[in-house]
């Protein structure tokens, strides 16, 4: 299945062109200069910045069976849960405001430890499938956080964690055009 924009912005053009090119995997250095490319404000992606009151929001923008594209939509206070990407490697582009990023190590007992917090503000970070951390806004009330994410292959599943369990939970995220409450 490969959904795509009807009509999107100019600015962000060549990067859905090489998305909708893609005929393998492409590597995270790769996903990193492509996102590097292109400037975009929250206000230019248009539909494609929806909130959700209780939890973050993800909006699909493009699938097909070698990458994805979402637009997630934070408000202050909201965060992902400590996960993994599976198999899949992230290419996150901060569009509007600041992301805090928490990684996580897996210590020998099976538990996870919090190992540091970057907050990055417009640019671009890219998480290989076997990092473990969790994405905040924590900025102060009022101040949204607007980030572009391209996963490939496609998130279908990721492992959550907890600093109270050495179990992580599978999960498969739902992704649909727009979906409310479709954060994790």
């Amino acid at each position: 299945m490969q959904m795509t924009m009807e009509k999107h912005h100019p600015k962000i053009s060549p990067f859905m062109e090489y998305l909708e090119g893609l005929r393998a995997r492409p590597s995270s250095e790769e996903v990193t200069q492509e996102m590097q490319g292109f400037d975009i404000s929250a206000t230019e992606l248009g539909d494609y910045v929806q909130f959700h009151h209780d939890t973050y929001r993800r909006n699909l923008i493009f699938e097909n069976e070698y990458v994805q594209l979402l637009c997630l939509c934070w408000k202050s206070g909201q965060q992902s849960p400590v996960h993994d990407h599976s198999s899949s490697i992230c290419g996150v582009k901060v569009i509007s405001g600041i992301a805090s990023e928490t990684t996580y190590e897996m210590n020998p007992d099976g538990f996870i430890k919090p190992l540091s917090t970057i907050d990055y503000s417009e640019g671009v970070i890219v998480s290989e499938d076997s990092d473990i951390h969790h994405v905040s806004n924590l900025q102060d009330i009022n101040e949204d956080l607007v980030t572009l994410h391209c996963y490939s292959p496609p998130l279908k599943k990721m492992n959550l964690f907890s600093i109270s369990s050495k179990y992580p939970q599978v999960y498969e995220p739902v992704n649909e055009w727009h979906i409310d409450s479709s954060g994790i």
